[in-house]
């Protein structure tokens, strides 16, 4: 039997991401983002979703390649990074999609401008690459207590 996994796929500038789906909490629509001073750039803050405050990190902005102009289409996906709530800010979140393990290629050094330790992998689509984030890379162990600070 193939093994088969679940991605959550979303843009960003153009080119297409994915995260396990079992690292997804929910997909929200924007709302206001409260500012916490004396933070990296690309937290940009917190929002209150059903009881709890959760920090914002604007997803473009941490990948290093340009900021997040919000539009209609923006969303947070709200996911587990290091036992932590976070809401990444994307540019669309797309759909689901079922990729078996044979599609998935090992990251190359840099693609789309994004560097391989932020990667899990490549996954050859018929029509696209789609860029597989491993999240618990996302933030470094300086980065995360930053965010914990946030929303204490």
């Amino acid at each position: 039997m193939e093994d088969v996994r679940k991605f959550i796929v979303f843009t960003l500038k153009n080119q297409s991401y994915g995260v396990d789906v079992s690292q997804v909490h929910s997909i929200e629509r924007l709302q206001k983002v409260t500012e916490v001073p004396r933070t990296a750039s690309f937290i940009k803050g917190v929002i209150y979703l059903r009881g709890n405050t959760i920090p914002v990190i604007d997803l473009r902005e941490r990948l290093w390649i340009g900021q997040t102009d919000t539009t209609d289409e923006s969303r947070f996906l709200i996911v587990e990074i290091k036992g932590m709530q976070v809401g990444l800010l994307v540019d669309a979140a797309n759909e689901v999609l079922d990729i078996g393990a044979e599609a998935i290629e090992p990251p190359p050094e840099m693609i789309a401008g994004v560097e391989a330790r932020y990667l899990e992998g490549v996954a050859k689509l018929k029509e696209e690459l789609l860029i597989l984030l491993d999240l618990e890379h996302i933030l470094d162990m300086e980065e995360v207590q930053e965010v914990k600070q946030a929303i204490n």
